[in-house]
């Protein structure tokens, strides 16, 4: 196995499916599927899920809403989507817990460190809500933050693209992928993978990513077995 613990960063735009908003419960139980695989060849799994299919912080503000009120309103939307996954996951019989980065027992455990790794050597799959719990930081950065604390060998950013391009597939054909690239060359070419804060705290802890499409199902085990699927960022 290439990776013994792994964070995968989901976004909640992706838990949308087709729909509009929300959760589709279709893509949420594909996900599940696809971390309890993984659970069950031994990987240890921590989660950080976005909010953005609920509410997010930044497009609030834009609506008149008060910045941290509304960074606050997208943390409590990461909490229902890990709710969400925390149930799917024990509907498919795969043990887990909820850390929330803020108070809010009962609906989760304060997250720290130590209880965290306690859990994944016990073979429970961690789902850490709430963000970092500060405003004015993406769960991008929470993602960064909590594999580097958690000793991660990786984080794996699951999308809906297939990697990292020269350009948006989505908008340009001519666009290229990438099989690896360094995060000099990120800074360099502008690319967005993340913001550049998260990327940051990535680069300067030696924490590598791999982007890949979350979406085919399958490929999180393709991912954590080695094969050569997705984007590498590294030193």
């Amino acid at each position: 196995m290439k990776y013994n613990r792994i964070l995968l960063k989901l976004s909640g735009e992706s838990l949308m499916g087709s729909q509009q908003y929300g959760i589709d419960e279709k893509r949420l139980n594909e996900y599940a599927g696809q971390i309890h695989e993984a659970a069950r060849m031994g990987i240890q799994v921590s989660i950080v899920i976005g909010g953005g299919n609920i509410f997010r912080g930044l497009s609030g503000t834009a609506k008149g809403v008060d910045r941290v009120k509304g960074d606050q309103m997208g943390m409590l939307a990461t909490v229902i989507n890990s709710l969400a996954l925390s149930s799917a996951l024990s509907a498919i019989g795969q043990r887990n817990r909820v850390y929330t980065a803020v108070r809010m027992e009962p609906i989760g455990e304060f997250y720290s460190k130590w209880k965290a790794i306690q859990s994944l050597e016990r073979g429970e799959v961690v789902i850490i809500a709430g963000g970092t719990g500060n405003p004015f930081f993406t769960t991008d950065t929470a993602s960064a933050l909590r594999g580097i604390e958690l000793e991660a060998d990786v984080m794996l950013k699951g999308t809906r693209v297939d990697g990292i391009y020269t350009a948006d597939p989505e908008k340009d054909p001519t666009a290229t992928k990438f099989q690896s690239i360094s995060f000099e060359d990120v800074y360099e070419r502008g690319l967005k993978i993340m913001d550049l804060t998260a990327t940051t705290l990535c680069k300067e802890n030696n924490l590598p990513i791999v982007v890949f499409d979350m979406d085919t199902v399958g490929n999180l085990k393709k991912v954590v077995e080695g094969e050569d699927i997705g984007t590498l960022v590294h030193l």
